[in-house]
């Protein structure tokens, strides 16, 4: 992953980015220091020098570091033990390996894809389906996979 550039948020951008962020925006305290870092996969949001949060589409969304800091509460899917290896990985998760999704889930939502036994983070994704359909439908993909463990932003050193 190439930087292009490094730079602290304005107040203006912040308060937008911590609104957007909605129930998420605990992951910035009022007194962090916020930086972005602009690259050619997507525009990252460090808080106190931690990737915690990523620009998708202009949307912020926590990163799986992230994601690691919250009580995640809503915009999440849980796969089963036998898709854990395949999402870790980058994988799409398909609709079989999935045992539960909030069911305010909406088609094009980013979720926090989560395993079953510890509850957690593995991957960020984009729904290609409703979280009540996911956890219905047997067979067809669910969601598309954008972040995961072990990606270039997974391992990204500041």
């Amino acid at each position: 992953m190439k930087i292009r550039k490094r730079y602290y948020l304005q107040k203006k951008k912040l308060k937008k980015v911590t609104k957007e962020l909605g129930d998420y925006s605990t992951l910035i305290s009022p007194k962090s220091k916020v930086e972005i870092l602009e690259s050619d996969l997507y525009d990252i949001i460090l808080v106190d020098g931690k990737p915690l949060i990523m620009m998708i589409d202009e949307v912020p969304f926590p990163t799986i570091k992230g994601a690691l800091e919250l009580e995640l509460t809503k915009k999440y899917v849980i796969v089963d033990m036998g898709a854990v290896k395949f999402v870790a990985k980058g994988a799409d998760v398909m609709s079989p390996g999935i045992v539960g999704a909030d069911p305010d889930i909406q088609e094009g939502d980013f979720v926090i894809i989560i395993e079953e036994t510890h509850r957690k983070p593995l991957a960020i994704g984009k729904a290609i389906i409703s979280g009540a359909e996911m956890v219905e439908q047997n067979e067809g993909k669910a969601v598309s996979a954008i972040h995961y463990i072990g990606d270039k932003l997974w391992n990204l050193v500041i």
